[in-house]
């Protein structure tokens, strides 16, 4: 033994030898020769063959004794005994102590965090995407591609049933999502019929592979390693099912990766649910509005009729203000109204007396009768709104139209002559659906060729805009603007109307705006 070997140990036999001996943690002193010169007794226990005197080589792992050979003074790591330990050198002269800690135990820890870390950073975005969209079609393909990048290398999202069909929609990893609807048995893939009713997933350990139905597997995928059958819970009610699959090169599910399968197909299945939902009452909105969105209005009876129409809000499609033209045979008869207020609840008021002056057409010849019995029909209703409306029957007589027009608290008819000259009709009367009774007098226009009635609601005369943002636009300022209207379409005249007042309005909100034009046509019209 050499002189500081044995100074070495004399340093091992003082106070950091005893703290040696003491520490549970395995320690051995090494020469500089490579040689164990000691070992306390937890080194002793993990190496059993280990002794003084015994080279190190034949004591400890080769990464330890690599370590030692090549003065590595950082800490290093290697398996002993199958558990995983750090070694961290102490010089002690020209000896060195190795002291050993095992961290096993803390690197399992730390595996785990980082990979809750990365199941919750996949989540937070998984369902920051799927929050992104109310689309279907776009959240199935968005669960789809991140199933297939996260969880699998392909993936399938499969609604429930809808007469004998499936919707569904592949991804393979790097691809790009296939939608394709097909007549196919869900009993065909095992666990699936159940997944898509909304019961608990079978576990994928107890899945065959070989017993998949060929339609759930996207074209040239290759042998399947595992399958993986996970519903979508909706809201209340399935949402669909998630089917993953792996290549058989491979490691099957594990029981941690189908609880975050699971978890994602959650979110997943909430979002999926939300955009079907929100797909539905789009459909069926649209089928009850088609019938309250005012009509286009043509020519009807040698006359020329047009209309148009702009709702308050961009959002909105229908709202208080509306208009209707029923030809019967040589007389045509017109209404445009205004329910008071905005929003759904004045166009369900419209839509209650458009079906009403519908069922009265019969008595169209009769503005009185007519305005009597929707006064009733309204004063019986729960609804406390009121209308304003003009009645107009109208009917050619060569060259000429004849209209009459009964007012019912609205803005009165305009006359567009033929020199340019704007006249009101001198016809008014009382709200529809305030009192018991209802009066309103009717007057009789007759129309040159080239002349116009226009009816309006109050959208075009309160547009506020101007220079300032704060002006009406005014009846005056309407029949300046229907001046320069004479002799044109009825379409030109609308439109005149509605390009005015919308520049005027500029960027400001506004009320709902609709404009009739009724013209007499210059040429009579082949029959």
């Amino acid at each position: 033994m050499s002189t500081s070997e044995e100074r070495s140990m004399g340093l091992a036999d003082g106070e950091y030898g005893s703290v040696m001996r003491a520490a549970p943690s395995p320690v051995l002193v090494v020469g500089s020769n490579g040689d164990v010169l000691e070992l306390n007794e937890a080194a002793a226990a993990l190496f059993t063959i280990g002794r003084p005197g015994l080279p190190l080589d034949d004591v400890v792992p080769s990464w330890l004794a690599q370590a030692n050979r090549q003065n590595v003074r950082e800490p290093v790591r290697g398996l002993i005994a199958g558990r995983d330990f750090q070694a961290l050198a102490v010089p002690l002269g020209s000896a060195v102590a190795w002291w050993l800690f095992d961290v096993t135990d803390h690197q399992r820890t730390k595996r785990l965090l980082e990979a809750e870390r990365e199941r919750t950073a996949f989540l937070v975005h998984a369902s920051t995407l799927l929050l992104s969209s109310m689309n279907l079609g776009r959240c199935m393909d968005i669960t789809a591609q991140l199933a297939a990048e996260y969880l699998a290398d392909a993936a399938v999202v499969i609604l429930p049933p809808k007469l004998n069909t499936l919707t569904m929609v592949w991804h393979e990893r790097g691809g790009r999502p296939v939608r394709e609807v097909l007549v196919a048995d869900p009993a065909s893939v095992p666990g699936l019929d159940v997944a898509l009713k909304g019961f608990p997933p079978v576990p994928s350990r107890w899945i065959d592979p070989a017993s998949v139905a060929a339609w759930v597997i996207p074209g040239g995928f290759g042998p399947i390693g595992s399958v993986a059958v996970v519903p979508l819970p909706g809201q209340g009610v399935p949402a669909g099912a998630l089917v993953l699959l792996r290549k058989s090169n491979r490691a099957v599910f594990s029981e941690d990766e189908e609880v975050v399968a699971r978890l994602f197909a959650a979110r997943a299945g909430a979002a999926i649910a939300t955009a079907r939902l929100y797909a539905e009452q789009a459909s069926i909105t649209e089928v009850l509005m088609r019938d309250l969105v005012p009509p286009r209005l043509e020519h009807a009876g040698g006359i020329e009729f047009a209309g148009g129409y702009l709702p308050s809000g961009a959002a909105d499609r229908v709202s208080g203000d509306f208009y209707d033209l029923h030809p019967a045979g040589r007389e045509s008869f017109l209404v445009l109204g205004d329910v008071c207020g905005k929003g759904l609840e004045a166009a369900a008021m419209t839509g209650k007396i458009r079906n009403t002056l519908h069922a009265l057409l019969p008595l169209a010849s009769n503005h009185q009768r007519i305005l009597t019995m929707l006064n009733s029909a309204l004063l019986s209703s729960r609804h406390t709104r009121f209308a304003t409306l003009v009645l107009v029957s109208a009917v050619r007589e060569e060259p000429r139209v004849r209209l009459r027009l009964t007012n019912a608290g609205h803005l009165p008819p305009l006359i567009v002559r033929n020199d340019g000259s704007v006249e009101e009709a001198r016809t008014q009367g009382s709200l529809v659906g305030v009192l018991p009774e209802v009066h309103a007098n009717t007057a009789v226009v007759h129309l040159e060729p080239g002349e116009s009635c226009v009816l309006y609601t109050d959208g075009v005369t309160e547009a506020r805009g101007g220079p300032l943002g704060d002006a009406f636009f005014g009846e005056a300022r309407l029949a300046d603007a229907l001046t320069e209207c004479a002799g044109i379409p009825s379409e030109a005249i609308v439109e005149r109307v509605q390009v005015l007042a919308t520049q005027w309005i500029g960027d400001n909100h506004h009320d709902d705006i609709a404009v009739v034009a009724i013209t007499a046509p210059r040429h009579q019209e082949a029959r």
